[in-house]
């Protein structure tokens, strides 16, 4: 069977736009949709989006499912989602901020918090807001966009980096309160309680059957539920807590990589260094320097 190939899009697909201001490969902030090269056909982005529309319209697809964004829509996308763009009124414009990976981990070290938020927004990417939230989003993007634009501000990197983690946080109330209508299904409690899981027992297990044996669940039951609600794999979820305190361990802990690597549960230096590398592509050595 012939593999079907979807494009995607990350930070140095839009880079090359003039109109567009970026920090490194770490965010990028701009006020058109097009700046973007998404079309009909699918894409899967590798980014974390806010946008809003400010004046006319877009129907865009998100995970196949199409929203149509008019004036004082808020909508977000999250990584590894598909995106489709199928139409642009003339007068449309808007407001996009997209950040990478990478920093939204460092922005937010303690994810919990924030599951809740993330389980609404996989399939609620999109909502109708006032003009008061409207214009709090607005703000926080120009003075965002004022703040990139000082290049000779050595901090320019730590200011943005703030004034985007106070604007995820009133995004994600803004969403959260459109959360109290939507009731959960089995299978997003049962994630919730896997991802709660890990988060207390991740120093000393990675093993998904571990996981199921905590929710009186097989394996395979486990890694079909994980995919389908969040659209990665019970796998990769591990992983990426193991890896996400791993790296701040790195960087802000005075402790050896021996040190780390015990703390961590790894049978020796090594282990964790061929754990670490096969999920960063560095080694830990290499990260804890940059």
């Amino acid at each position: 069977m012939k593999q079907i190939y979807i494009p995607k899009i990350d930070l140095q697909s839009v880079y090359c736009n003039s109109t567009i201001d970026s920090i490194d490969n770490d965010f990028a902030i701009f006020n058109s949709i097009k700046e973007v090269p998404v079309s009909e056909y699918p894409s899967r982005i590798d980014l974390a989006v806010v946008a809003v529309c400010r004046t006319g319209f877009c129907r865009i697809g998100i995970n196949l499912k199409e929203y149509n964004v008019e004036s004082n829509s808020l909508v977000i996308t999250l990584l590894s989602q598909i995106i489709q763009l199928f139409e642009v009124s003339p007068d449309f414009s808007g407001a996009f901020i997209a950040v990478s990976k990478n920093f939204v981990d460092n922005m937010f070290p303690n994810f919990k918090e924030l599951l809740p938020i993330f389980l609404y927004l996989q399939n609620n990417p999109f909502a109708r807001i006032n003009e008061c939230d409207m214009n709090c989003i607005l703000e926080y993007h120009a003075f965002l966009w004022k703040k990139v634009k000082m290049s000779d501000n050595i901090y320019r990197k730590g200011v943005a980096r703030g004034i985007l983690q106070a604007m995820f946080y009133d995004v994600c109330n803004i969403f959260r309160m459109h959360m109290n209508v939507v009731k959960k299904s089995r299978k997003e409690e049962l994630f919730e309680l896997f991802i709660e899981s890990i988060y207390e027992h991740y120093k000393k297990e990675r093993t998904v059957s571990f996981y199921a044996g905590k929710l009186c669940v097989t394996p395979k039951y486990l890694s079909s539920l994980v995919k389908t609600v969040s659209g990665k794999t019970a796998g990769e979820w591990i992983a990426e807590v193991v890896i996400l305190e791993s790296k701040v361990l790195l960087k802000s802990s005075p402790k050896s990589i021996q040190e780390i690597s015990v703390e961590l549960n790894f049978a020796n230096q090594s282990f964790f260094g061929k754990y670490f590398k096969q999920h960063t592509g560095m080694s830990p050595y290499a990260y804890k320097k940059i």
